[in-house]
């Protein structure tokens, strides 16, 4: 881990836009291209905050969004769309974006973080085991609004 560097990111940039529009994929084939201005609403929410990581050389390797919201019983936060570029895996880059995620929103007085992950995706649900998540006994219920 020690190659790998975290940084919030607050502006879209050129290079931003093409390292999540190359990451994304790997996490959704769903999902669609981002464009500058989408890219802008993400980094500049009041809630977000986006992490990216950085190897060595520079190069965007992943990235996640800590969105935070306060509801009447407290500040609370869910961590998604984490991607780690699959040619960087196994160097850590997963468990830096969560633990510099754990640590800001605890700074900001966060009582929770909730995630969800497909079960398909087993390296990153013992990654979240291993940091200390524990799956909860819930129904996540979900309507499409088209």
């Amino acid at each position: 881990m020690a190659d790998i560097t975290i940084e919030r990111v607050t502006e879209a940039t050129p290079e931003l836009l093409d390292a999540f529009n190359r990451l994304i994929p790997q996490l959704s084939r769903s999902a669609p291209a981002l464009d500058e201005a989408t890219l802008h609403d993400v980094v500049s929410a009041p809630g977000n905050v986006v992490l990216i990581a950085r190897d060595s050389d520079g190069a965007i390797v992943g990235s996640m969004t800590l969105v935070t919201f306060r509801i009447p019983t407290g500040l609370r936060a869910w961590i998604e769309d984490v991607v780690v570029d699959g040619a960087a895996g196994n160097r850590g880059v997963g468990t830096a974006l969560n633990r510099e995620a754990l640590v800001r929103a605890a700074a900001m007085g966060v009582r929770s973080i909730d995630l969800t992950s497909r079960p398909s995706r087993e390296a990153a649900n013992h990654l979240y085991q291993k940091l200390g998540f524990k799956q909860r006994d819930t129904n996540i219920y979900r309507m499409k609004l088209e």
